[in-house]
């Protein structure tokens, strides 16, 4: 090595857990640990993240770096031994980690320049006629704009409606623009109940680290305690992160920190990259006191933390499924412990986890029992569907109760987790059903189109009208989705309006929130849809809701399936009686003496949640112990399956050379194809490790290191599995 180099260690988005040594001249002034720095890599260029400066034993053929791109560290030291936490506890690359954490358009080598938030604008309707009449998308914000005198840009924007065409239609004279000076928050704080009080003044009193669950049933005002537990934090001139599970399906909650503090900001997928960058930085600086966002914000650095927030703490958007499988959850933990800082995790129905926690003592419990302003909890009866005949999945005996509510002018809210016009396709003649060529899944029969699609790898087919099998034209829809449910409730209360809420008719945002504005209304109205109404929504004229099939959650073989079901069917529940109007909720089932259905709706999710943890407790499952699961995929089943017959192999010669405490302190299940065990052509297969402790499973993880695998191939780690599917 010449003596002319300084030698430094640069992490590179690959996936390969090594970190490189590279070489800058010793007249240049050597990087900061954190700066991103532009260097060769093969045959191309990357951009890389210098993580040392002090290498003991330099490699004595290095490369040189090409470009330097900060002057200071792009990563902050905090956000840099998250990443390297985050690296040894998910066994993943730290080069992919350090990608991560950075906003896309500083992957991309942008410089770190704030510029100026313009001023917010607002916007009037002037002239609709001068809009295109076969333009859609224009006469839909003219029919949004309609029943309004102003709406802000970031409203519009909010609503689905981009820049460019408002841009457009301000040239057109459609529209009219006026900018204006920020207006001052305007929402004032409630008085708070006795318990919501209690809450507060607990966490305000905290000045270092402790992790709060906030047990609050739906409507007892969890959004206000936050809310007023941040505004000392932000009098101090600290910042504070809260974390939802969707901006997009959450716009009353967002509404709610933006009217009621100043110098809010959000982050959220819907952004582009420049806009993540410019809140990323503004954060940084110490500009934006307050950050919303969903699981990527957990990444956000910040000048000044003085507290996070997690709402819907049990929500599985917080985990991501795909590369990087991180629980934002989680880390949330970790960095308000770096940060000594206070940690509000707040839901009506907290995870197994965070319960487990709390027994043990790691998690301070706060419970809120009652309704804000006097609301009382909805009633729960279930319906028993045996014997009974159903009109589109509703029995008679609902039928009547919803029209009852409606006569008394009241809204319904029909839950059916399920997209699409009917789960499968069945010939009349010989059982033929339509499947997906390239999955192991049925096809979803889907109307307005009419056609048949995977919703696992996103196939579409033509509605074939003739069986594939035998030739006949007797092909029957089986099984009910939301587009049946909501076809037969159109036809049995003809005039009522009706509102289907899912993924299939909120595509964008702005459909969800016209649908929202309506329902706001007050008139009595049927909602029908899948989990998207479950989210936060605050509808106060509901008065029944109705779960159409609670059984399939509580007989899958996923064993976290139970919590799931039980998180949402209380979660929609939540919906109903929510202001002076009481509220009921119909459960219809098969099995109406399922004791885990009897259980939740007699004495309420933390009894269910109690006698879920303690079945768990007593199986050796999370989050009585540790597990992690091991994923392969590849078009030759054989090829997958070897290879996790591989790991296994390994892992138990790990565990007989003394990984563990004995040989059989950890299990090794599998392997075995998935649940789904194909999907887009791929054969899936998964091996599960449980150990008795997280050292024990992260050594026998760390051994697997980094196998020769055939080139078609893929495989992945996830520990703290939320999908065993």
């Amino acid at each position: 090595m010449s003596k002319n180099h300084h030698v430094i260690q640069v992490a590179v988005p690959r996936p390969l857990h090594s970190v490189y040594d590279y070489h800058v001249d010793s007249s240049a002034t050597v990087p900061h640990v954190g700066a991103r720095l532009r260097v060769p890599f093969g045959r191309s260029e990357v951009i890389g993240i210098c993580v040392s400066t002090q290498v003991d034993n330099p490699h004595s053929d290095t490369k040189p770096v090409i470009e330097v791109l900060d002057d200071d560290a792009a990563i902050a030291e905090e956000l840099l031994d998250l990443a390297q936490w985050m690296s040894n506890y998910y066994h993943y690359p730290l080069g992919e980690v350090l990608a991560t954490i950075l906003p896309s358009a500083a992957r991309k080598g942008s410089t770190f320049e704030i510029k100026p938030p313009p001023l917010p604008d607002l916007w009037q309707l002037k002239n609709p006629d001068a809009a295109s009449p076969r333009a859609k998308t224009q006469q839909a914000l003219i029919k949004h704009m309609q029943s309004l005198d102003t709406q802000s840009g970031s409203e519009l924007e909010a609503a689905g409606f981009k820049r460019p065409m408002l841009r457009k239609l301000e040239a057109l004279g459609v529209l009219e623009r006026q900018l204006h000076a920020p207006d001052q928050p305007q929402d004032t704080p409630l008085p708070p109940s006795p318990e919501q009080r209690a809450a507060i003044d607990q966490v305000v009193a905290t000045k270092d680290f402790q992790t709060f669950l906030l047990e609050g049933v739906t409507g007892s005002g969890k959004t206000e305690v936050y809310l007023q537990a941040m505004a000392p934090v932000v009098e101090q001139g600290k910042q504070v992160l809260v974390l939802v599970p969707e901006i997009a399906l959450t716009p009353q909650t967002l509404a709610r920190f933006e009217n009621r503090f100043a110098n809010t900001g959000v982050m959220h997928s819907g952004l582009t990259d420049q806009q993540r960058l410019q809140t990323w930085l503004r954060c940084r600086s110490g500009d934006i006191r307050i950050l919303v966002g969903t699981r990527s914000a957990v990444f956000t650095p910040f000048q000044n933390l003085g507290l996070i927030i997690v709402d819907e703490e049990h929500d599985s958007s917080y985990k991501q499924q795909e590369g990087l499988r991180y629980s934002a959850r989680d880390l949330t933990v970790k960095r308000a412990q770096s940060s000594d800082i206070p940690l509000l995790l707040g839901s009506a129905t907290p995870s197994l986890e965070s319960l487990y926690n709390v027994q043990r003592g790691r998690y301070r419990l706060l419970s809120m029992t009652e309704r804000a302003g006097g609301a009382l909890m909805p009633s729960f009866d279930v319906i028993d569907l045996r014997g009974q005949t159903l009109r589109g999945g509703l029995s008679q005996t609902l039928i009547r109760i919803i029209r009852h509510h409606l006569a008394a002018a009241g809204q319904v809210l029909i839950y059916l987790n399920r997209r699409g016009f009917a789960p499968a396709l069945l010939c009349n003649s010989c059982g033929w059903q339509s499947v997906c060529p390239d999955c192991d899944a049925k096809l979803t029969l889907h109307k307005n189109p009419a056609q048949m699609v995977c919703h696992h790898c996103s196939l579409r087919f033509a509605q074939p009208d003739r069986c594939e099998n035998c030739g006949q034209d007797g092909l029957l829809p089986v099984g009910l989705g939301t587009q049946r449910a909501e076809e037969a409730l159109a036809e049995i209360f003809a005039g009522v309006p009706m509102y289907r809420i899912d993924r299939d008719t909120t595509r964008s945002t702005n459909q969800l929130n016209a649908q929202l504005e309506k329902i706001h209304q007050g008139k009595p109205c049927i909602m029908v849809g899948t989990q998207m109404l479950a989210k936060g929504h605050h509808f106060p004229q509901v008065t029944l809701v109705a779960v159409v099939n609670a059984d399939a959650g509580f007989l899958s073989p996923d064993f976290r399936a139970p919590e799931r079901t039980a998180q949402l069917i209380v979660q929609v529940a939540g919906r109903a009686g929510r202001a002076e109007r009481p509220g009921e909720v119909w459960i219809q089932s098969y099995q109406p003496e399922n004791p885990l259905l009897l259980r939740l709706i007699k004495h309420g999710y933390g009894s269910f949640a109690q006698a879920e943890l303690n079945a768990r407790q007593q199986s050796g499952l999370p989050p009585a112990q540790p597990m992690a699961m091991l994923r392969a995929e590849a078009f030759d089943p054989a090829s997958a399956s070897s290879f996790l017959q591989q790991c296994k192999t390994h892992l138990l010669a790990q565990m007989q050379n003394g990984a563990g405490p004995n040989p059989n302190s950890a299990q090794i299940l599998g392997p075995i194809p998935a649940p789904m065990a194909r999907i887009a052509k791929r054969a899936r297969f998964q091996l599960v490790i449980i150990a008795e402790s997280r050292p024990q499973l992260h050594r026998l993880l760390a051994s697997i290191g980094q196998p020769k695998t055939e080139a078609n191939l893929r495989w992945s780690i996830d520990v703290d599995p939320y999908d065993a599917m």
